[in-house]
């Protein structure tokens, strides 16, 4: 049975970036019932024992339109959550140092260009969806944006995300209502670079 990622902080941790009510929202109402939908779904397609990126992966194997969908956005809401709540937090922000920001550096020029080209991604995506940075299969950091709740894996791109930018409206729309790009640009002051960096080395193995 999958688990929903257990916050490691309180939901009013996150202010003033964001608030109490959107955290305890979006952690206890949208997170878990994917999570709750997911575990519903894999039963239903038996698939009981194996990992989500797995199933994400291998989405096309599911013969049942139905629960195949049932999959994809549950799945990936269950999967694109837990990445995202894992990635932020208190008393964080800042850049990333060691080899996450080489690698950041070599890949888009310096730590300043990767956050305004991620942050161009998330706040032109149209309606709900993700930005993402991912780890393809040299080792290589690689941008990209999805709609709804696929992401890098579900879409068999081959890389394994590392950090995402939630911008369905329910991450921000209380405390930022409209302003999307305002949202972006404070989620980096709780960005868990360490976390990150540690999401980067096993993906890179």
């Amino acid at each position: 049975m999958f688990e929903q990622y257990k916050l490691p902080y309180a939901y009013d941790a996150l202010e003033p970036v964001i608030d109490a009510l959107t955290v305890e929202t979006h952690y206890s109402k949208h997170h878990a019932a994917y999570t709750k939908n997911f575990n519903d779904f894999v039963q239903k397609a038996g698939l009981e024992g194996k990992s989500v990126e797995e199933i994400l992966s291998s989405l096309d194997s599911v013969s049942d339109v139905a629960i195949r969908n049932g999959l994809r956005n549950n799945g990936g809401g269950y999967y694109n959550h837990n990445l995202y709540f894992s990635t932020i937090a208190p008393k964080a922000g800042g850049e990333p140092v060691g080899i996450l920001a080489e690698k950041i550096n070599a890949a888009f020029g310096s730590f300043a260009a990767f956050k305004e080209k991620i942050s161009a991604l998330a706040a032109g995506q149209f309606g709900s969806g993700w930005a993402w940075l991912s780890v393809d299969k040299n080792g290589a950091l690689v941008l990209s944006a999805t709609g709804n709740q696929d992401n890098p894996i579900s879409l068999g791109t081959g890389c394994k995300p590392i950090f995402c930018i939630d911008v369905w409206e329910h991450a921000y729309y209380l405390k930022y209502r409209n302003m999307r790009a305002s949202y972006i640009q404070a989620l980096f002051d709780v960005v868990d670079w360490n976390a990150v960096a540690r999401l980067y080395e096993a993906a890179a193995r």
